[in-house]
């Protein structure tokens, strides 16, 4: 894949303890939603053995004019760097990677399992397949702790309104330490709670990502149910 150089344009706090970057993205570049990149620092002011470069999903959307990556903001060296910035340093891009895209089958219903961080990719695919009118049906459940650790969190519910095909199901599962009001679901995403919404878990396609115990926990509750393992699609996330 290519490499390009891209400036910083700003950078913002989305959730707590976590950072949203949006970088100018190179004329002609292109990609696909849910798709990811190789972001490399250039001589960075420190390093540490983890390095200096990560991959990161675009939670931008292709339509949008920003590339914009998220993350969750861990005492690293990288993330140091990262957070510190100034708008206008380059950091080196290598992209476009990855398969973790919206099946062309609009027939086919489409659920998103996510939880944390992992919302990145589904933010972009949602967000680009209501830009682009797809007729899929399009669920997207998605677990956090509580609100204020939930990004794009109103982005995803504000989306819901611009497309009678697309259902967001946030979830909380420790609403008890949270200051905010919370209307939506609590506790983990069950099988009870997919059967709310899909009256058979064997027909659609699965999209699953987040967290490494999140990711295996979705399969076994999906296997369970008699999914087809070509119809469950992983990416994990793991040390942010």
């Amino acid at each position: 894949m290519p490499n390009y150089k891209v400036k910083l344009k700003c950078h913002r706090e989305i959730a707590d303890g976590t950072m949203a970057f949006h970088f100018e993205k190179p004329a002609g570049f292109t990609y696909k939603a849910g798709q990811f990149a190789g972001w490399s620092l250039i001589n960075p002011a420190e390093t540490d053995t983890e390095g200096n470069k990560r991959a990161f999903s675009f939670a931008s959307a292709p339509y949008e004019d920003d590339l914009m990556l998220a993350t969750r903001m861990r005492d690293t060296a990288f993330k140091r760097v990262l957070k510190t910035m100034e708008p206008g340093t380059e950091v080196t891009l290598n992209a476009p990677h990855g398969s973790f895209t919206l099946h062309n089958n609009a027939s086919v219903t489409a659920v998103f399992l996510t939880g944390g961080i992992g919302i990145t990719p589904v933010r972009s695919i949602v967000l680009q397949a209501i830009h682009d009118k797809v007729s899929h049906r399009i669920l997207a459940f998605y677990s956090n702790r509580k609100p204020e650790d939930a990004a794009f969190l109103d982005d995803l519910m504000g989306s819901h309104a611009a497309n009678p095909n697309y259902t967001f199901v946030g979830t909380m599962t420790q609403m008890e330490k949270s200051s905010r009001e919370w209307h939506g679901e609590t506790g983990v995403i069950s099988k009870a709670t997919l059967l709310k919404f899909i009256d058979d878990l064997t027909l659609p396609i699965y999209y699953i990502d987040g967290p490494p115990t999140m990711v295996n926990s979705m399969r076994q509750i999906l296997s369970e149910a008699g999914v087809d393992d070509d119809n469950i699609r992983t990416e994990e996330f793991s040390g942010y």
